[in-house]
């Protein structure tokens, strides 16, 4: 009795996820170019943070001063937000395209992945202690894969959709 119940619960939860998971792509695939790049949070990008150099010891200041500088948690999640829209930007222009470079677009999700991690990891070890060189490292590594991130979307942008890339290179 017990096992059919659970088994029902079981079927009825799957079930129930997998219609979200459905209407969760319906509404992105129903998105706007305009709905995705006002997405994009333009408060921050990679440029002196994306350089390995400014991240190396003794030069540019303290751990601190560069963490400060690069925005710290603030920047982590601006790049951590911008690299799933800039994954949708992908998607969008293999979705309305037939002519996209599909290694191009696999190398933009492989990106958006890596960032996610280590921006992910950076804030955990930031959650449990102050700023040190495995946060830097981190943060640094996700600003570098970020920053190619960001012209490669830009390349993919300019193809077929030409007219698409200055609303994205203005809001970057």
């Amino acid at each position: 009795m017990i096992s059919t119940l659970l088994s029902i619960a079981g079927l009825a939860g799957a079930v129930i996820y997998l219609a979200r998971w459905r209407a969760a792509q319906r509404r992105r695939n129903a998105q706007s170019w305009e709905s995705i790049v006002a997405r994009l949070r333009p408060d921050w990008n990679a440029g002196e943070a994306g350089d390995p150099s400014f991240w190396k010891d003794g030069a540019n200041g303290t751990l601190e001063e560069k963490w400060h500088r690069a925005r710290g948690v603030e920047g982590l999640w601006a790049m951590y937000e911008n690299a799933r829209v800039m994954l949708e930007m992908a998607d969008y222009a293999l979705r309305n395209s037939a002519s996209v470079d599909r290694d191009l677009i696999a190398g933009l999700r492989h990106d958006a992945v890596q960032i996610r991690v280590f921006v992910f990891n950076a804030l955990v070890r930031y959650a449990f202690s102050r700023v040190n060189e495995s946060i830097c490292a981190n943060a640094a590594r996700a600003a570098a894969i970020y920053a190619g991130m960001t012209a490669r979307t830009a390349e993919l942008l300019e193809g077929d959709f030409g007219r698409l890339a200055p609303n994205f290179v203005a809001s970057m």
